[in-house]
């Protein structure tokens, strides 16, 4: 079992209340009209931007089913639920998936879009954090695609013409083997107690991670800084890792559970996940969103724009867009971002919204996109320097 993705941050969204409730994303030449579709003059699948554009649900269905297989990639199955919502697809669809680098980072989903372009092994879909999903859409690499359920997506969610949508997020926390820690840690300010010397991981380099990523920026917020100045958050491990405090080892599931990792700041549903898993096997994982820095991310879903199989595609946007999928990433403890309007519809499932991770200070204001490049590019510039030695 691992669950290492290196992720960024994402577009800008509105939360409330402590569940995260929200205010409000064939081979190169498989792009043949399904039958009727195509007497009725609907596009081909690589020029769609919506099922009506193919003549509808039905004809996307088909044209997908034709194609049969779908091409995604850097989704762990323990990631935000990824496994079952991969094997519900299938099932549903009789659609193949494959799932290539697993444990990869969104550069590496830019990469293989570039570096594949008119390959069959491109990937058709990617799953990018929002200073990734903003440069892929910038420099091209994406199609524009709205799903049956796009009107419900607050703006602020999404891009306007749907080159990339949230779907799914949540709080950086702290995750603590309790059986190894005696007194665990709630809050930014407690990990720099001496009782912690080694012992505090992040999931990832904050350069090319998203959840280590989304550590500092929370770790800026509670050392004085803000969405404009994410220094604080990297000045902040950099006296981590001078306490002796600053683990260098990338925490995943396996790491954790060789108590190589007793603590790991990570995203709130991988953490909350956990506690679940390691149950049975005796470690007490305990989970607390810090109120000293609170703050949420989401992640971006997108098609490229030269998907080998592209109404495949486009309906696994259908799929993690309708309710079903996006109650199955709530059962992976991550904030759907049709959160609110499942609930007004009544098909959230409540049980499982149930178990998110109390949030003390929910996160109500998010970075803008030139913010987040810039947070970027401030990390990129000075986190080794902040670690070394």
């Amino acid at each position: 079992m691992t669950v290492h993705r290196a992720r960024a941050a994402a577009f800008a969204a509105v939360l409330t209340a402590a569940a995260l409730s929200l205010s409000a994303c064939g081979s190169a030449g498989s792009t043949a009209k399904s039958g009727d579709a195509a007497k009725a003059g609907a596009k081909e699948a690589k020029d769609a931007t919506s099922a009506a554009d193919l003549g509808g649900m039905d004809a996307l269905v088909a044209a997908a089913k034709k194609e049969g297989k779908l091409h995604v990639i850097t989704l762990p199955r323990d990631w935000a639920n990824y496994g079952k919502i991969m094997d519900s697809f299938k099932a549903k669809y009789g659609i193949e998936i494959e799932d290539e680098n697993p444990d990869g980072s969104s550069q590496d989903e830019i990469n293989a879009i570039t570096s594949r372009k008119g390959q069959d092994r491109a990937p058709d879909v990617v799953d990018l954090g929002s200073a990734f999903a903003q440069s892929a859409a910038k420099d091209g690499l994406l199609a524009p695609y709205k799903t049956a359920n796009f009107d419900k997506i607050a703006d602020t969610m999404k891009e306007a013409t749907g080159l990339a949508v949230n779907d799914y997020g949540g709080y950086v926390s702290i995750g603590c083997d309790a059986k190894k820690i005696a007194n665990c840690p709630k809050t930014f300010a407690d990990l720099l107690k001496p009782e912690y010397k080694g012992q505090v991981a992040l999931n990832g380099n904050p350069t090319k991670s998203g959840s280590a990523f989304g550590g500092v920026y929370a770790a800026a917020l509670a050392n004085g800084g803000s969405l404009d100045n994410i220094q604080p958050g990297i000045d902040f491990f950099g006296k981590l890792k001078q306490s002796g405090n600053f683990n260098p080892v990338e925490s995943t599931p396996a790491t954790i559970e060789k108590g190589e990792t007793p603590i790991s700041i990570d995203w709130s549903y991988l953490n909350a996940g956990y506690t679940d898993e390691f149950k049975t096997k005796g470690i007490d994982w305990q989970v607390s969103v810090p109120n000293d820095g609170s703050y949420a991310q989401y992640y971006n879903q997108a098609i490229n724009k030269w998907a080998p199989h592209p109404a495949a595609a486009r309906l696994w946007q259908e799929y993690l867009f309708s309710a079903e999928g996006q109650n199955l990433f709530l059962g992976g403890y991550a904030t759907p971002a049709l959160f609110d309007a499942l609930k007004k519809d009544g098909t959230l499932d409540a049980a499982a919204a149930a178990k998110l991770p109390a949030v003390e200070k929910p996160f109500t204001t998010f970075p803008t996109q030139d913010q987040i490049a810039a947070a970027k590019k401030v990390v990129t510039e000075n986190w080794t320097k902040a670690i070394a030695g």
